[in-house]
């Protein structure tokens, strides 16, 4: 095996699984990892559980140090170590050592670059203060955690509610502190579709969060040593001890970019099947590097450590020995927990298949985790998006309680495969009352796909401004209609429909509501064999319609 050169730009996900890989797959490599940061390897999805003090002990969010990767390695890792510039043509890359002053030129046969992303924060007024935070690494963990325990503060501000900003939400609230969100976006969870975002605002709102949709920041209330408010765009104002900025990040490109790598049209770092830049003895993995999606079958860029790791071992393995498996495509699988609440996504949401053109559908399934008879089952709301002609599944969302985590890996893995909605319909998934159903929500959700792409039934997407103007049937029975309905329904029970089929017209269209959607389903196979020509259920029920109604109420 030749004695190959290899230098790591960067540690964490990316760049410590590479090193480790190139190790294991050659013993004779010289291996140098550069680290602007004072860690290398850590936890960063754990962080907003140290600040929330669910993690109490600090020390298990650091991986590895410098020590363990020479010890178990024979790893060269250099902290508080920035590379300024890369010289491609003579394979060396500018270093300054923020320990000593110093700078200097490293050699390189292989390099690669794992220098992740950066919080994207707005000009505003107040950023640098030292009670506005965003979080991203440990020393951003340790600054929000010092703070909170030391000054104590009654009233924060976290803006941005996407999955970062959701954690600190509850991070912060455990801790006792009043919290407002701010999103500009109408809804919480932006890369969900809307009507599955209503229980995680709810469980907030329960909490005691308060909740500002489609509510732009103007600017930060600065005294001149702190930030006391934040301003936004309507004319409120919102009381703040401390803030965070959590509405995005940007891939570091700067010294791909100053080297004349070519970057992608994500604005992330271009590469090849094997994690390589624009040259060859470049790569480029993690937060800052595009990867191949798993649905587009293009590039794309999803900053998740999942992909990080798995790439950055690959390219590690390929950096060492001249070959590798490439890293698979990905599917942006990702989850969070609010309080006891779960949301999940894998694959494109509704909302992206519509904007990408596909001929898209959706099925819902609401269940229990497990066997309703067996105590403790708790909700799950699921949605499963799927090509129609096709049938091939293009992802799932999923929010409840326990078991949404298994719903959406399996249907990761379907979308691995590009399995279709026949395919997750026969899936052998394991069955005892207190792990699942015969029927899993996810076969439901397959069946009811199966059937609206057979044509035994069409359905109408919760909040879908199609013209209701029809007929709405609603099936339920009377104790559930006094609980509410939707304006104008005839309502008739599904145990009487038959005997009562001459209450409806059979010229209009006949739009059917129950519940969660199973008697609906089985009303429309009745009406349409009964000589009704159009007949619609209302997806997911009146749950998912009133969910739906929530969201557009703001």
């Amino acid at each position: 095996m030749a004695a190959r050169k290899i230098v790591i730009v960067g540690g964490v996900a990316g760049g410590a699984s590479a090193a480790t890989r190139a190790r294991r797959m050659n013993e004779q490599a010289e291996i140098i990892v550069f680290e602007r940061g004072e860690y290398v390897s850590f936890a960063n999805c754990g962080l907003p559980y140290y600040v929330g003090n669910s993690i109490q002990e600090r020390e298990k969010l650091l991986l590895a140090t410098p020590e363990t990767f020479k010890r178990d390695f024979n790893i060269d890792v250099r902290t508080r170590h920035e590379v300024t510039a890369i010289l491609p043509e003579k394979r060396q890359v500018s270093v300054f050592d923020h320990q000593t002053g110093k700078r200097f030129q490293e050699s390189y046969d292989r390099l690669i670059l794992s220098p992740g992303a950066e919080p994207f924060v707005p000009a505003w007024d107040g950023t640098g203060r030292f009670n506005v935070f965003t979080l991203r690494d440990v020393p951003d963990s340790d600054r929000i955690k010092s703070y909170v325990d030391h000054h104590h503060p009654e009233q924060a501000v976290v803006i941005g509610a996407g999955f970062i900003g959701l954690e600190m939400v509850e991070a912060l609230r455990e801790r006792g502190i009043g919290v407002s969100l701010v999103e500009l976006q109408p809804q919480v969870l932006p890369p969900l579709d809307p009507e599955l975002t209503y229980p995680v605002e709810r469980a907030m709102r329960d909490q005691g969060v308060r909740i500002h949709l489609s509510a732009a920041v103007l600017n930060l209330e600065d005294d001149g040593e702190r930030v006391r408010g934040v301003l936004l765009a309507d004319g409120q104002r919102l009381e703040a001890d401390l803030v965070l900025i959590s509405i995005g990040v940007r891939p570091s490109v700067e010294l791909a970019r100053e080297a004349g790598l070519e970057l992608g049209k994500s604005g992330a770092i271009a590469c090849d099947a094997f994690s390589r830049t624009s040259d060859e003895r470049i790569y480029a993995v993690g937060d800052a590097a595009e990867v191949r999606h798993q649905l587009l079958d293009a590039p794309t860029w999803i900053p998740l450590a999942g992909p990080a790791n798995r790439a950055g071992r690959l390219a590690g393995e390929h950096a060492a020995t001249g070959s590798s498996r490439a890293p698979a495509p990905v599917a942006g699988t990702a989850i969070v927990r609010v309080f006891d609440t779960v949301a999940a996504i894998t694959g494109l949401s509704f909302r992206h298949a519509q904007r990408l053109g596909l001929d898209a559908d959706a099925a819902y399934s609401l269940r229990g985790h497990h066997a309703g008879y067996y105590p403790g089952a708790q909700e799950m709301i699921l949605k499963l998006i799927y090509e129609r002609g096709s049938r091939r599944v293009l992802g799932a969302q999923a929010v409840g309680g326990r078991g949404v985590d298994k719903r959406i890996d399996v249907v990761a893995a379907c979308l691995h495969f590009g399995g279709t909605i026949d395919d997750l319909a026969g899936f052998d998934l394991a069955y005892a009352p207190p792990f699942g159903a015969a029927k899993d929500p996810l076969h439901i959700a397959a069946f009811v796909a199966q059937n609206q792409a057979d044509g035994l039934c069409s359905g109408v997407a919760p909040g879908d401004p199609a013209d209701l103007s029809g007929q709405i049937l609603d099936v339920r029975t009377e104790a559930e209609i006094a609980l509410g309905t939707l304006d104008g329904a005839i309502r008739i029970p599904i145990s009487e429909l038959r005997a009562r089929l001459d209450e409806l017209d059979r010229g209009r269209p006949v739009y059917v509501l129950c519940g969660v959607g199973q008697r609906a389903y089985n009303a429309a196979r009745i009406l349409k064999q009964n000589g009704f020509p159009e007949v619609f259920t209302l997806s997911g029920g009146f749950k998912m319609w009133q969910h739906s109604s929530a969201v557009h109420a703001g």
